[in-house]
């Protein structure tokens, strides 16, 4: 028999990967970057509002949802440190593609609608700085972003750390300026006082969640992150307790300053509170800030969302040409391009409201099964006998915060759920049985 040199064999191609390149900095980082965004900026006017001078107690029952719902990530992404997190969770706890494609079809939605509103955000400072019209503003941000994108995770991260340093930096002085120049204000307001009650205070809970939108995402970044089991975690909790801080200061300073009234009929809440302090050029000043928050939080959207896109193609359950890597920049192009695209298509949606509330619902109902999926798995810290409760508070939290959206986000988070149960009966079922 004829002997075949070692060269001739046949050899196992080379699957090209994601590059660990984030330490715990850059996790973190990553976290505030997508955190902080156009919520804070324009949802705190119809917040205020809903909740009154109570501003305050509803970022605080909007950050109790978070952390119980993120201590749920923490235990899963040390069980599974994989890209299409929420996807890899669901699946491995229910044993079946069929919740768990819905719940990445989901995700997949909430980013993108997400991140065309906060790039329609950005466009709206642009053009009243420039006079540029926003639309084409909003297409050329979500393009540039998906080149830095595209360019590497180590030079995403370096970007968004100096975004994200700038806006955190903007927004803790504009703290320090009101507990310093307006502190007489802020020491005789009624930070009780509430037009509609707790029920105004839970409304306005779930309307302002999507300033806490984006800790989960960091799971989906545990393939570009050295030793994720262990980094990961650390950066999703360091990262809620830092943006839960700064948020609760800012609503207690712009309640404190211009009191509800004034500030829920504003559309540049911020900027009212800066002008009150600085006088009318505080306005450029708060834009500007503004600028970078929302790139900050276009880009982690961009990469998140082609994140998910590449975990779930190379799962099997998206077509594989998705989970196509660059040789050279070891980065999903294809899934890449695909985020673009899909971003850019739905930035004709110009209500900010009704697009945050959408999202909150999409992001709900992937809150609702992650905490399921925890349960199933019994990874938690605190039990009773074998039943985790930290999961457990957090379905519930979640549900509460969903049932207070309005009708019509609710309806077109249903259609969005259901889609996805159609598209998954009718092109994926038969090939994703053959894999799993």
């Amino acid at each position: 028999m004829k002997r075949v040199s070692r060269s001739r064999q046949a050899r196992p191609k080379h699957r090209p990967m994601l590059k660990r390149e984030l330490g715990l900095l850059g996790a973190v980082v990553y976290g505030i970057g997508i955190i902080f965004g156009a919520g804070i900026y324009v949802l705190i006017s119809p917040a205020a509002g809903m909740a009154g001078n109570a501003l305050w107690l509803s970022f605080l029952v909007a950050a109790t949802t978070a952390s119980l719902t993120g201590m749920s990530y923490m235990e899963l992404i040390s069980m599974f440190p994989k890209s299409a997190a929420e996807y890899i969770y669901v699946k491995n706890a229910f044993h079946s593609r069929l919740p768990a494609f819905n719940v990445g079809w989901v995700e997949i939605f909430t980013d993108v609608i997400a991140t065309a509103a906060v790039s329609l955000g950005f466009a709206g400072y642009f053009s009243v700085l420039t006079g540029f019209p926003a639309v084409p503003v909003a297409l050329c941000l979500i393009a540039l972003m998906s080149l830095v994108n595209f360019l590497g995770i180590g030079q995403s991260s370096k970007l968004n750390f100096a975004l994200s340093g700038i806006a955190l930096g903007g927004l803790v002085f504009l703290i320090i300026s009101a507990f310093t120049l307006g502190r007489d204000r802020l020491l005789t307001a009624d930070y009780f006082e509430m037009p509609n009650g707790l029920t105004g205070v839970l409304g306005a809970a779930s309307l302002i969640f999507f300033a806490y939108i984006g800790f989960e995402e960091l799971a989906n970044l545990s393939e570009e992150t050295k030793d994720a089991r262990r980094i990961v975690p650390r950066a999703l909790l360091i990262s809620v307790v830092i943006t839960t801080a700064v948020y609760m200061l800012i609503s207690v300073a712009v309640i404190g300053l211009v009191g509800w009234q004034a500030l829920s009929a504003s559309s540049a809440p911020l900027a009212l509170v800066a002008s009150s302090m600085f006088g009318p050029n505080a306005f450029l000043l708060m834009s500007i800030l503004a600028l970078f928050t929302t790139a900050s939080t276009v880009l982690v959207g961009l990469i998140v969302s082609s994140r998910v896109l590449y975990g779930m193609s190379r799962d099997g359950a998206l077509p594989k040409v998705l989970s196509t890597v660059d040789m050279r920049r070891c980065t999903p192009w294809v899934a890449i391009l695909t985020s673009m695209l899909l971003a850019m298509s739905f930035v004709l949606i110009e209500r900010i409201d009704i697009v945050a509330s959408v999202t909150d619902m999409g992001t709900f109902y992937m809150f609702a099964f992650v905490n399921l999926a925890a349960l199933l798995l019994r990874c938690a810290p605190l039990n009773i006998g074998r039943f985790p409760l930290v999961p457990f508070f957090g379905l519930v939290t979640s549900l509460i915060l969903a049932s207070q959206l309005n009708p019509l986000s609710i309806a077109i988070g249903g259609v969005i759920v259901i889609a996805g149960v159609v598209v998954y009966f009718v092109f994926i079922k038969k090939k994703a049985e053959k894999i799993f």
